[in-house]
């Protein structure tokens, strides 16, 4: 059974608007298993960087869903950013891959990055600060 991202998002969104802490689902060719605040993700997880302090003309680039972020297409490729980077609303500042699909993320402002809050390769939750960015 394949999903799309929509069904992913919905899924995500009422495990969120729900009481339940955990959800396992099964069939015949098909297994998902989801916890809310699953220890070791999030921003406080090791080898993540603190959030930067609150600064009012900064706009932080939060994660549209749960996965594991990737800052390049590839471990041999530039990562897509890097701080004093200069992006517009349309630059993919990185991927999210979940469920093993890859899911770029745009800036969805235009500025330049001033810090990225979280380390390749590691999970985040949804909402979690991926980057500040200065849109001056």
């Amino acid at each position: 059974m394949a999903l799309s991202n929509d069904d992913v998002h919905e899924i995500l969104r009422i495990i969120d608007d729900s009481p339940l802490a955990e959800l396992a689902i099964e069939t015949e060719g098909f297994s998902l298993h989801v916890r809310k605040g699953a220890a070791g993700s999030g921003p406080d997880a090791p080898g993540t960087a603190p959030p930067a302090p609150p600064d009012d003309d900064q706009v932080t680039i939060s994660a549209p869903m749960i996965g594991t972020f990737y800052r390049a297409e590839a471990p041999w490729k530039e990562p897509f950013v890097s701080v004093g980077s200069r992006g517009e609303p349309d630059t993919i500042v990185c991927i999210i891959e979940a469920m093993k699909m890859m899911n770029s993320v745009s800036a969805g402002v235009a500025g330049t990055v001033v810090q990225i809050c979280c380390e390749n390769a590691e999970p985040v939750e949804y909402d979690a600060p991926l980057f500040r960015v200065d849109p001056a």
